[in-house]
C-alpha cells in the first residue's frame, strides 16, 4: 500500500511539472503584455525598462527556471494588473471557487442518488426510462446555454433570483443548479449501475429471505455497498467542478479563480495565468490522487503495487 502511495504522488509531482511547463509557454503565445500597460505615448525605451522589470527581456528558459524556483518556495511572482502578489490574489478569490463548487456537489448528490437508485429498484419501467432519459438530457445541454437560459427565465422574467455576482445567499442558486446539472447524470448513471450490480448478489437475495423489508433492504444495505464507487466519483467530480468552474463563473459574474483565470488571460498577465492554473491543475491532481488512496482503504479487496 505504502509502495502504490509513494508511487502515485511521485506521478502526481511529474504531471503537475509538466503543467506548469505547458502553462508557462502557453501563456507567452498570448503576446506581450508590456503593449496593453504602455499608453500610446510611451517610447521603445519605456517598452524596455517595462520588460526588463517584469523580467520579460531573459531568454524563455530563465524565465521558466526563474518561475520554477520561485514556484518551489511558495512565491508565484506578482501580478501586472493587480500589483499584488499572485498568492494573495488566489487566496481572495479562492474561497468563492471553494463554496461554489461544494453547494454544486450537494445539489447533484440530492438530485442523482435518489434517482439512480429508484431507476435501479424499478429497472425497465417507466421511471427507469425516464431517469435515463433525464441523463441523457443533462449531459446533451451545453453549460454555458443552459447558465444562460436560468438566468433570463428566473432572473430576468421572473425576477426570483440574482442575475449575477456573489453576495446573498441567493445568489448563489443559479450558478450552483448549472453546474450541480452538469455533473448529476455521470452520478445518476454510476449509482444505478452499482445499485443493479448489488441488488444482484447473494447477500442482498439472503436479506429477503430473512424477511426484511424491501425499504431496508434497499437504502440499509444494497445503497450502503453500492456507494463505494459513488464516494469515490464524487470526491474526483468535486474537484473536476473547482477546477472547471471557469464557464459558470463567468456567465454568472462569479469572482472565483475561474473568472479570474479568463479575466487574466485576457490582460496577459502571466503570473495570475501561471499562478491560477497551477492551483487549478493541483486540485485537480490531487483529487485524482485522493480517489486512488480513498478506493484502496475502503476496497481493500483490490491489490496495488503488483
Amino acid at each position: 500500500m505504502l509502495r502504490f502511495i509513494v508511487g502515485r504522488a511521485a506521478q502526481s509531482l511529474l504531471g503537475l511539472l509538466v503543467v506548469t511547463f505547458v502553462v508557462f509557454y502557453a501563456a507567452r503565445l498570448t503576446g506581450d503584455p508590456t503593449v496593453l500597460m504602455l499608453s500610446e505615448m510611451a517610447t521603445r525605451e519605456d517598452a524596455a525598462r517595462l520588460r526588463a522589470h517584469l523580467g520579460l527581456d531573459k531568454p524563455l528558459a530563465a524565465q521558466y527556471g526563474l518561475f520554477l524556483s520561485q514556484a518551489l518556495r511558495g512565491d508565484l511572482g506578482e501580478s501586472t494588473r493587480y500589483r499584488r502578489p499572485v498568492t494573495d490574489v488566489l487566496a481572495s478569490r479562492f474561497p468563492a471557487s471553494l463554496q461554489l463548487g461544494s453547494v454544486a456537489i450537494v445539489i447533484s448528490l440530492l438530485i442523482a442518488l435518489p434517482i439512480g437508485v429508484y431507476s435501479a429498484v424499478n429497472r425497465g419501467t417507466l421511471l427507469d426510462v425516464a431517469g435515463r432519459m433525464l441523463a441523457v438530457l443533462g449531459q446533451s445541454l451545453p453549460l454555458f446555454w443552459l447558465g444562460l437560459m436560468l438566468m433570463l427565465i428566473l432572473a430576468v422574467w421572473l425576477g426570483l433570483l440574482p442575475a449575477a455576482g456573489r453576495g446573498s445567499a441567493a445568489s448563489l442558486v443559479l450558478p450552483a443548479v448549472t453546474m450541480g446539472w452538469a455533473t448529476t447524470p455521470a452520478i445518476m448513471r454510476l449509482t444505478r449501475s452499482a445499485m443493479l450490480e448489488v441488488l444482484e448478489s447473494e447477500y442482498i437475495k439472503l436479506a429477503r429471505i430473512k424477511g426484511l423489508s424491501e425499504w431496508r433492504v434497499i437504502w440499509k444495505h444494497a445503497l450502503k455497498n453500492a456507494l463505494l464507487p459513488v464516494v469515490t466519483f464524487s470526491v474526483l467530480l468535486f474537484a473536476e467542478m473547482i477546477a472547471g468552474a471557469i464557464v459558470t463563473e463567468t456567465v454568472f459574474a462569479w469572482p472565483g479563480v475561474g473568472q479570474l483565470l479568463i479575466s487574466s488571460v485576457n490582460n496577459r498577465d502571466f503570473p495570475m495565468v501561471q499562478g491560477a492554473v497551477l492551483l487549478l491543475s493541483a486540485l485537480f491532481i490531487l483529487g485524482n490522487f485522493g480517489v486512488d488512496v480513498l478506493y484502496a482503504y475502503l476496497n481493500p479487496r483490490i491489490k496495488y503495487g503488483r
